[in-house]
């Protein structure tokens, strides 16, 4: 984090630069995704709720930032400038009023960001770190970014080995993931499959990222159980320790894995036809043709295509 000094805007700029282990693609969609970036957006302990997020230039950003101590902040933006996926442009017109710009590099696999803050004098910078510590509040807020990209990336990635079609059901659980699957395990009398239970601990931390704390490290990262027919139960841990927030009624999808990227499309156009698409269907950084959406009957679905036909 560094105050910049050059030009005769120095003593008004705020600035950060992180190199995150993730694809550009990701970082750009935890950007620009309201049902992602609700769940990270902000300094530690801050949650959010979104009126509306219109990412084209003239677009809105409307949102409440609701604090720990259960004070509530109005903000809003409006986007400037949107290059997918290399930058974004926002002016915060709620006060404090300051113009943000976010850079995506990409870097191989990994992408570095940077978000600049410009305000409009310095004395208005430096009572927004006074008063506010905006400069903790910007780390802590990529420290968050940091984190939900890293579950992110472990939360999506599926253990299908063959590109034949199935059809699963993919369940979320805050944290007894594994209570629940032993307890379906007792009923169908049926084995683990994929690669058996798989845990968030499994897998080595990356340089710079954040360490999972002991009992995240015990949280499923995927797990399947055939059931009846060939139907598979598929489930992972979405801890709220990690960003995440789950209510009995969106923690359940069903899944398709369809034989060819055409009929993944085919299902995928069809059954969101009227209804409203979380996440468009399109190339993933976990190797997957993949998509969210919710019907026009409320039913969540996802579609992920491993075939490159």
């Amino acid at each position: 984090m560094s105050l910049k000094k050059e030009n005769n805007t120095a003593e008004r700029e705020l600035s950060i630069s992180r190199l995150l282990n993730a694809p550009r693609d990701l970082v750009w969609e935890v950007w620009t995704n309201p049902e992602h970036i609700k769940l990270w957006w902000g300094p530690a302990g801050f949650t959010n709720t979104i009126a509306s997020m219109d990412v084209k230039p003239g677009g809105e950003w409307d949102f409440i930032m609701h604090g720990p101590d259960g004070t509530n902040y109005k903000n809003k933006h409006i986007y400037k400038k949107v290059v997918k996926p290399e930058k974004l442009v926002l002016d915060h017109i709620t006060a404090p009023k300051f113009t943000m710009t976010v850079t995506f590099e990409e870097l191989g696999d990994k992408t570095m960001v940077t978000i600049h803050s410009l305000f409009e004098s310095a004395e208005q910078l430096r009572e927004v770190i006074k008063v506010f510590k905006a400069d903790e509040g910007m780390t802590q807020n990529v420290d968050r970014l940091e984190a939900y990209v890293r579950a992110q990336i472990k939360l999506r990635k599926q253990s299908k080995t063959t590109n034949m079609s199935r059809t699963s059901t993919y369940l979320n659980f805050s944290n007894n993931t594994e209570q629940a699957f032993l307890f379906y395990k007792s009923v169908f009398k049926t084995e683990f499959g994929g690669k058996g239970i798989q845990r968030l601990g499994d897998i080595p931390p990356s340089n710079g990222q954040p360490s999972l704390s002991d009992e995240d490290k015990k949280l499923i990262l995927h797990i399947e159980l055939p059931i009846l027919g060939g139907h598979v139960l598929m489930g992972t841990d979405a801890p709220e320790s990690m960003g995440f927030k789950l209510n009995f009624g969106n923690n359940c999808h069903i899944c398709l894995e369809p034989d060819s990227r055409k009929e993944a499309k085919r299902l995928f156009d069809a059954l969101s036809e009227g209804g409203n698409i979380t996440m468009p269907l399109e190339d993933m950084f976990f190797g997957a043709y993949f998509g969210e959406f919710t019907d026009k009957f409320g039913v969540q679905w996802m579609v992920s295509c491993t075939s490159k036909d």
